[in-house]
């Protein structure tokens, strides 16, 4: 199709037809570009897409690929892929055909993202986010695969060049979190919530979204079946993290007993049960864990390290992998993982026992 000069302001712009969803094609006009040539070659790459022909631009594709997961993904789930791919991914390999990448361009985008200096850190980045931003790559390259039949990834071919063993992991004893506790007497809500948040060990998001209808005080439990956060200012409670996270965690009686008369505190009768019984955000979170900590004098620590400090406690009471998994909503083998270090060593046990077990057998 043929570009149109635009009089009125002096731009060029292109109309062009594409099927929707109902099977039918549909007129489409793009205005605003400053040159025909740039018309045009909009005209084409769009017509790239629409065809799924994979010598489209890499960021033509990045396009398609995220529109793809808008069903699939929550929307802070999507925003966090959005903000990786479109800030360390596609500056990079923009103007590359996605069929024309090689494994040599991949090692050559790593090398420049492991030599990258995080403006807030001053230093490169951490090797799980280093994974992290890989594994974006590796799923937009998949995605050609499967669907748009892309040869092989490259990015898979290559491998990773990051790792999960450098999550931060920071963890109060159970005696520090007792002292910072004190010192949130006088912000009831908060001292609440902190509580929720060290002696169920449940996700910040969940602690939010906690509503008095999840609890069955005679049976002792809380219900987690969903999550709140806020993005672009628009607030949204969903289904949590994963499918094992909706579960059912039983309280210590004295919780139990502090929920009721912050219910009783806070909520009226008539009030509708499933109001969230902490209507405040993340950020008022941290603010007051920052104050309490400083007030007591303790190392500083994120909110979400209070889930650790939880698993912390229950490793040192002697529960396994399997029950804390279960607790947090994890798989056990994700728990012995992330907290092996935790968990008292049988490593000298082990030897001696396989030494005594050749007993007389040993020449």
């Amino acid at each position: 199709m043929p570009a149109y000069k635009d009089p009125k302001n002096n731009t060029w712009y292109v109309k062009y037809s594409r099927k929707e969803l109902d099977g039918k094609f549909h007129g489409k006009t793009k205005r605003g570009f400053a040159t025909k040539r740039d018309a045009l070659k909009w005209e084409a790459e769009e017509k790239r897409k629409i065809h799924g022909v994979l010598d489209m631009s890499f960021s033509s594709f990045c396009d398609l690929y995220l529109e793809s997961q808008k069903p699939r993904l929550k929307p802070s789930t999507l925003s966090m892929k959005r903000n990786i791919i479109y800030k360390h991914i596609v500056p990079y390999f923009s103007s590359k055909r996605v069929n024309s990448i090689t494994t040599q361009d991949v090692m050559e985008w790593q090398t420049h993202i492991l030599e990258t200096v995080d403006p807030k850190t001053g230093s490169t980045y951490k090797k799980s986010f280093l994974k992290t931003i890989h594994n974006q790559l590796n799923a937009i390259l998949n995605f050609a695969v499967r669907y748009y039949g892309l040869s092989s990834n490259p990015a898979h071919v290559v491998g990773n060049m990051g790792n999960d063993r450098e999550i931060e992991m920071n963890f109060w004893t159970k005696e520090q979190y007792l002292k910072f506790r004190e010192c949130m007497m006088d912000e009831p809500m908060f001292y609440y919530a902190f509580e929720c948040l060290y002696w169920l060990g449940i996700r910040e998001g969940e602690m939010l979204a906690l509503t008095p209808g999840d609890f069955d005080f005679e049976k002792g439990e809380v219900r987690i079946n969903k999550t709140f956060y806020i993005l672009k200012g628009k607030h949204y409670i969903t289904s949590p993290k994963t499918i094992k996270s909706v579960r059912k965690i039983k309280m210590p009686k004295f919780l139990c007993d502090e929920l009721q008369d912050y219910l009783q505190l806070v909520f009226l009768p008539s009030d509708d049960i499933e109001d969230r019984m902490f209507p405040v955000t993340k950020s008022s979170v941290n603010r007051a864990l920052k104050r309490g900590t400083k007030k007591a004098g303790l190392p500083e620590i994120r909110v979400h390290d209070l889930r650790h400090s939880h698993v912390s406690l229950l490793i040192h009471l002697g529960y396994s992998a399997v029950a804390i998994a279960d607790r947090l909503g994890h798989e056990s083998i994700h728990v012995t993982y992330r907290y092996a270090h935790l968990f008292p060593s049988v490593q000298d046990d082990m030897a001696k026992k396989l030494n005594e077990s050749l007993g007389d057998d040993y020449v």
